[in-house]
């Protein structure tokens, strides 16, 4: 099954770039819609600098280098329409950059990084399949998180097998 026949992703967006306190590594943090979950990816220098030029609406005097592919995909009438981050293989994020010129459609493999620097200049989606969410994703907000969970609880602490069965079927 090709990626984009996946139905379990994640839309998520940029929030910022942060530096890790113990190893003074760069990182790219994604939150989802609801920003209670949050996804930490370490980056490199570079790439920090590409994301963080874009959430700071710098220009550049010349092309840098992810401008210059996005000059080249607009050039080539190809449009970055979504990136991918499907897999994490020891502690490797992998992405994928969704392409369309005509009726074509391309996947190409990238860096996270680099994928996401592309998406915040051609503004694009960024999706996160649900499995790298499930295993690398922060909560942000514990409190929401365990309100829900002691809303649910209250809810199936007062309904037998019998009427929750009930229920999904006939919706009352």
């Amino acid at each position: 099954m090709s990626i984009l026949q996946a139905t379990s992703m994640i839309e998520m967006r940029v929030t910022g770039i942060a530096m890790d306190s113990a190893t003074r590594s760069p990182i790219v943090l994604l939150k989802d819609s609801t920003g209670r979950r949050a996804l930490p990816i370490y980056i490199g220098e570079d790439q920090a600098k590409a994301i963080g030029s874009v959430l700071q609406q710098l220009v550049s005097p010349r092309p840098n280098t992810h401008d210059l592919l996005v000059n080249m995909l607009d050039a080539w009438s190809m449009v970055l329409e979504k990136v991918i981050i499907h897999s994490l293989k020891d502690n490797t994020f992998y992405a994928l950059l969704i392409v369309r010129q005509g009726d074509q459609i391309r996947e190409i493999d990238a860096r996270p990084s680099d994928a996401i620097a592309l998406a915040l200049r051609s503004n694009c989606p960024i999706w996160v399949m649900e499995e790298v969410v499930a295993d690398a994703s922060i909560p942000v907000d514990r409190d929401a998180d365990e309100a829900e969970r002691r809303a649910f609880r209250d809810l199936v602490s007062d309904i037998s097998p019998s009427q929750l069965i009930h229920r999904s079927r006939y919706g009352d």
